[in-house]
């Protein structure tokens, strides 16, 4: 078999590129701790970095979920609203069909609020991969499905009060970390698993590159869509266990603001807006940073507002820095 003498050269081009993302989110996220622990009084305390690992966990497992169609080329805007659905199960068997079955009951529960989010993210994967019609598209419908529906059955409301034992995933430590950081960790560590030594990352990146020559090679591009938005409605499931035990509550809309902030994240740490390209490593470095400018310019007692306008100035400059590394990758 002939090798093309470029592959090599094009290999450490990709290899290098990588590795020089990687650094330079690194150095944003350490600028930004050096800066706020100038500016920002009690920023390095460890209440402080205690309470960015509480906030954290839920958006980074959204930004997980919304990482992966990315990847393949696609988008889901239900993510938020998938998250509150699967609380909404979640919190309603705890409090009603469960809540006789004394400990068994609240795992029960949230392996039903898992699976509610795994359906309906395979439902979005189903009608995407035989309809044909646009992610966006479909995303978008079956976001205003689920606050419809959520709304219809809560009237509205929320539903509050989780058993203690359930309140534990939310704000109990283990090793001096915050559960939910751990459940966030987990998450990310399995997911760069999947997405770089398996068969179905291997095919979700091909998808995203050439969705032609992915169908011509062989792979089961409908399977593959299927199990993207799976994956992706499972991790926003995931999501929505984490805010129900923070928050000992839930509603319709709740995290609903997160949703712009996931695609911010993704794209922040390299995702190719177009498909083909993203890593998990580089998102949590960039949720990191993202995180460390919310918690310091709040320190500095800044509106949450311009807070929100610092992370788009933050995405347009990393944006404009990392577009030598995306054009050495074509």
């Amino acid at each position: 078999m002939n090798k093309s003498p470029n592959a090599p050269a094009k290999a450490s081009i990709r290899l290098g590129a990588d590795t020089l993302e990687v650094l330079v989110m690194t150095a944003f996220l350490v600028i930004s701790i050096a800066f706020f622990s100038l500016l920002a009084p009690g920023f390095l305390s460890t209440t402080n970095f205690g309470s960015m690992s509480m906030q954290l966990p839920e958006l980074g497992l959204l930004s997980l979920a919304m990482l992966v169609p990315i990847i393949s080329g696609g988008l889901n805007l239900s993510v938020t609203f998938t998250a509150n659905l699967a609380g909404l199960t979640t919190a309603w068997f705890v409090q009603g069909a469960l809540a006789d079955m004394g400990g068994i009951g609240v795992p029960l529960a949230i392996v039903t609020g898992l699976a509610v989010g795994a359906a309906s993210g395979c439902l979005i994967g189903v009608i995407v991969a035989y309809v044909g019609a646009h992610p966006i598209l479909v995303s978008l419908g079956a976001m205003i499905f689920f606050q419809g529906m959520g709304e219809f059955l809560t009237r509205g409301g929320g539903i509050s009060g989780m058993p203690e034992t359930f309140q534990t995933l939310g704000s109990g430590h283990w090793l001096g970390v915050p559960i939910p950081m751990w459940i966030f960790l987990a998450a990310a560590a399995g997911l760069m698993y999947i997405m770089h030594f398996t068969r179905i990352g291997f095919s979700t990146h091909m998808l995203g590159s050439n969705p032609r020559a992915t169908e011509y090679s062989g792979i089961d591009v409908k399977r593959v869509l299927i199990i993207v938005y799976t994956l992706s409605g499972l991790l926003a499931g995931l999501a929505g266990m984490v805010m129900l035990a923070r928050f000992n509550s839930v509603r319709v809309g709740h995290g609903e603001s997160y949703l712009l902030i996931t695609v911010l994240a993704c794209f922040l740490a390299g995702a190719n807006p177009f498909g083909g390209f993203g890593r998990v490593l580089p998102l949590m470095l960039g949720l990191m940073s993202l995180q460390v400018i919310a918690s310091g310019m709040n320190l500095m007692g800044a509106s949450q507002h311009l807070a929100t306008a610092v992370w788009g100035g933050f995405l347009i400059i990393v944006m404009a820095l990392r577009m030598p590394f995306i054009k050495s990758r074509e």
